[in-house]
């Protein structure tokens, strides 16, 4: 492991006698916020204190098996022993040293949160709106998965089945970090259902994954800057039809930003709702205007998520998927069309965690 790692572990070992002294003083004790603060900063540290330790003892048992497997050279057996506990020490500290390098990496502390992802039929007419059917079969299936719930905020249906746009909840720990570099531009190349000739189209979607806030730190939204419109949800029709003006369209005028919600009867559910995509938005435009900030100064392996992007394309004559971010192919198609999003989701994980190890060598050189 290199010096720079171990000097960051070492002060996590620091840091826990700091904490465990402040956690016993009567005055932090009696201060609720703060002993709930430092006891969260005590198990994240603790947890890394403790492999770092396993880590030293395992490298103590490599060093001490490697010299009893050089004194024992005469004795079949004891050089076998030996040989054994090297090769598990050395195993245990290769996974050791991973685990490590990814607990030393930055948390987003949205990653955990759940997700808004908002999916859009771009070029390609018809074709288009039929893959963004599928985009969010693909996403409610690869959510079931994970034992996430869904639910459609908004959706506006093209004529033959797909969607022009539609906007899904998804309420899951982890749902944003897994699902966050799904933002940009998605192709399709495939021979439509409305083809006749057997030609291969290309049509496009964009999609746009956004952390649902925090209530307590969310954005803080001027009620004079919004303009409020009620309309007739749309429907098939029937029994259940909606009878009332309970859909709700939300303008934010700074920014022109608007977010809907039809999927409850009430009016006054649909409005709580709409505001949550709204401030979800406002919350991704100042992410976004942040992250082409940064961008100016080191380019992002992964990419800024802009919706333009064309960051994957999905080839059904070939069953090939690939990411266009991490030169990432994969000929699974079918399953991944399905909801198999693992590979996809944990290849993209894997790089951005490599670009942030770089990322914190280059600085600890600089």
């Amino acid at each position: 492991m290199k010096a720079f790692f171990r000097q960051q572990l070492d002060r996590y070992a620091d840091r826990l006698g700091e904490l465990e002294f402040l956690l016993s003083r009567e005055d932090i004790m009696q201060d609720m916020d703060q002993f709930l603060s430092l006891s969260r900063e005590h198990a994240e540290v603790g947890a890394v204190a403790g492999r770092w330790a396993r880590y030293r003892q395992r490298e103590s048992d490599l060093q001490h098996g490697r010299e009893l497997l050089e004194s024992s050279a005469q004795d079949a057996d004891m050089a076998a022993m030996a040989q054994e506990e090297v090769d598990a020490a050395g195993a245990e500290l290769a996974q050791l040293e991973t685990e490590l390098q990814r607990m030393l990496l930055p948390k987003d502390p949205d990653d955990t949160r759940n997700a808004f992802l908002e999916i859009r039929a771009g070029t390609g007419g018809d074709e288009s709106a039929l893959f963004a059917g599928d985009l969010l079969r693909m996403y409610v299936r690869y959510c079931e998965r994970r034992g996430w719930k869904t639910e459609i905020i908004s959706e506006s249906e093209s004529e033959l089945g797909g969607y022009k746009e539609v906007v899904l909840r998804i309420v899951g720990d982890g749902a944003y970090g897994a699902l966050k570099f799904e933002s940009g531009g998605h192709r399709v190349q495939r021979v439509p259902a409305t083809e006749t000739q057997g030609r291969i189209h290309t049509s496009a979607c964009t999609v746009a994954v956004l952390a649902e806030p925090d209530e307590s730190v969310a954005v803080q939204i001027n009620p004079a800057d919004l303009r409020i419109d009620t309309y007739r949800a749309s429907g098939a029709g029937g029994q259940h039809i909606n009878k009332t003006d309970s859909a709700v369209r939300i303008t934010h005028l700074p920014t022109g930003i608007v977010a809907e919600c039809q999927d409850d009867r009430s009016q006054h559910r649909n409005k709580a709702r709409a505001l949550q995509v709204l401030s979800a938005r406002i919350q991704e435009k100042d992410r976004a205007e942040r992250a082409a900030r940064d961008a100016a100064q080191r380019k992002s392996l992964i990419g800024s998520g802009d919706r333009s992007d064309r960051i994957r394309t999905y080839n059904f004559p070939q069953g090939r998927l690939t990411d266009h971010r991490i030169n990432l192919t994969l000929y699974k198609l079918t399953n991944i069309i399905e909801g198999d999003l693992d590979d996809v989701v944990q290849a993209l994980q894997a790089a951005q965690a490599a670009e942030q190890l770089a990322a914190l060598e280059l600085g600890a050189t600089a």
